[in-house]
């Protein structure tokens, strides 16, 4: 249905008084202000939030997706997503907007595809079941359709929802999901209109690219491929966005990818309540003389994890929760394993840092500029010739309890 023609027509669409300024193409300006009946809208399904969802929607019923032809029960298991992923807040908007009506206009396109304003539609709707008042939700309507102008849509829409100030956070792991479907798996978006449109810096996409990388590695790891919302509900985010840094240090391919095992396989088995300083702490393994027999041991562990997970198409949270962290054996290996590298590798740390503070004196001192000092005032001077004194105390002291 054409909203902004037969919509009006038919008295679905008011048109009001307000208006919202939205920037497209470049060009700001202000858009009118519609009244839409909700029953002629529906949630857009390539929203990042909602994809996610959609993911568990489609591993618990064969792959398929809700369909947006099937109309209201379209929206009931997306509204349901929605509600699921954020109560607190629905509740808190689902007051507001009692209280004081919808403040705020959402943006719809021509068909009724919403772009922005998903949870309050999602409010209204709720509100709407048991009063007549809230069967409207105001938006600016766009003569767009998401076939023709995917990308153009895209780009407003992560304009609206990332790139403007006081918008609510997203989940970690849903913005990971929305640069896997728009830059690297669709390639709909390149890096450059990713940034551009969420008004923030090239690199740091590519850093969050890394680390959504990281993410599909993972779910393939534990035969769960493209499971979004088991990394969700697993709370992956910040243990990879951790793992992205680690793997810098590593100085060969083999290592990364053998630390890369150890770790997701730490993470499946939630060997730490605190994943992410987890991930930290193996910083001190790797640049210690221990990291082989780290990685070997985990590995063994490692390897017998895998063997015992279920096929592909079988792994859930549940099972994850239930059963596979449910063997308290191997997770415990595995902190052992960790233990030991990491208080071997601190003692080294600690019977070396005395050389390592020499060498750091020794860098400093070597660093001066002599021409400097013979520009020095007496003052100046006498300063110098009294720490100069100190050092030498402190160097007799040191030579005087070696043993050589």
């Amino acid at each position: 249905m054409d909203l902004l023609k037969d919509g009006v027509a038919m008295g679905l669409v008011v048109p009001t008084e307000l208006s919202r300024k939205l920037t497209i193409d470049g060009i700001t300006k202000a858009y009118p202000v519609y009244k839409i009946r909700l029953d002629i809208l529906y949630y857009n399904d390539q929203n990042d939030r909602i994809a996610t969802w959609i993911s568990q929607y489609k591993s618990q019923h064969d792959g398929q997706s809700p369909h947006i032809s099937n109309g209201d029960m379209y929206n009931d298991v997306i509204e349901d997503f929605i509600v699921k992923s954020n109560p607190t807040a629905i509740a808190a908007t689902q007051n507001n907007i009692e209280l004081v009506d919808q403040r705020e206009p959402g943006v719809v396109l021509v068909d009724g595809r919403i772009i922005d304003g998903n949870r309050r539609f999602t409010c209204l709707r709720r509100l709407s079941n048991k009063n007549d008042r809230f069967k409207h939700f105001e938006a600016v309507i766009l003569e767009h359709n998401i076939e023709s102008s995917a990308k153009q849509i895209k780009m407003l829409e992560l304009s609206i929802q990332h790139g403007e100030e006081s918008k609510i956070d997203y989940n970690p792991i849903d913005r990971l999901v929305g640069i896997f479907n728009d830059i690297i798996d669709t390639k709909l978006l390149s890096v450059s209109e990713y940034a551009k449109s969420t008004n923030e810096p090239e690199s740091d996409v590519r850093k969050r690219m890394e680390i959504t990388g990281l993410m599909t590695e993972f779910l393939d790891f534990i035969n769960a491929p493209k499971q979004f919302h088991i990394a969700r509900d697993l709370q992956i985010g910040f243990p990879l966005e951790e793992l992205a840094k680690l793997l810098k240090k590593c100085k060969s391919v083999d290592e990364t990818e053998d630390l890369k095992i150890c770790v997701f396989t730490n993470i499946l088995m939630k060997t730490s309540n605190d994943l992410g300083r987890f991930v930290r702490n193996i910083k001190d393994i790797v640049t210690s003389n221990y990291m082989g027999e780290f990685i070997d041991e985990q590995k063994e562990i490692a390897y017998r994890v895998v063997d015992n997970l279920p096929p592909k198409g079988s792994v859930n949270e549940k099972l994850i929760r239930e059963v596979i962290r449910a063997n308290d054996e191997v997770a415990q290996e595995l902190e052992q394993s960790m233990e030991k590298a990491l208080t071997k590798a601190k003692k080294t740390e600690t019977r070396n840092r005395p050389i390592q503070l020499i060498e750091k004196a020794t860098t400093f001192l070597e660093d001066i500029d002599m021409n400097i000092l013979h520009k020095f005032n007496d003052s100046e001077l006498q300063r110098v010739e009294r720490q100069l004194a100190k050092l030498d105390k402190i160097i007799d002291e040191i030579r005087g309890n070696l043993d050589v």
